[in-house]
């Protein structure tokens, strides 16, 4: 809550962190962590181009072999050292009591470097899968508005 400058008090309403999902190609996406260093403007100093950061994709490993992403993932080391990489139309989503108020579609978004958390025999934790994803164009939609 918040005091508006009077005596009155109104609720803010925030977004948790927690409360997201990814699209892959339309296809909503299981057993992602989180998603890191999503930027979604900015422009380089000087010019007045905007200039398209990477972000990070962490996700657990899956058995799936038909997971979007596992495709994906697949597609992009077959394709070895070819120029043409397998590029996916992605959807960040921001949700706030299963409503959906914010999404960022990127397209041709395509992995740069898959890395993997340590391999720890003393350890209890899941296997994380890293993607660094790099794209041509982001959009940011504002659907529950």
């Amino acid at each position: 809550m918040s005091n508006n400058g009077s005596n009155r008090f109104e609720a803010i309403d925030s977004l948790v962190a927690n409360e997201f999902a990814l699209e892959v190609e339309g296809q909503r996406v299981n057993g992602i962590f989180r998603i890191s260093g999503l930027i979604t403007f900015k422009m380089a100093y000087g010019s007045n181009q905007i200039v398209q950061q990477p972000f990070k994709i962490a996700k657990m490993v899956q058995r799936d072999p038909n997971n979007p992403i596992n495709n994906w993932i697949r597609e992009t080391r077959g394709a070895g050292e070819t120029s043409e990489r397998p590029r996916r139309a992605l959807s960040v989503l921001a949700i706030d009591d299963t409503v959906v108020i914010r999404r960022w579609n990127i397209q041709g978004a395509w992995i740069s470097e898959i890395a993997y958390s340590d391999f720890n025999s003393g350890s209890a934790e899941m296997v994380e899968e890293t993607l660094t994803v790099y794209y041509n164009q982001l959009d940011e939609e504002f659907p529950a508005s």
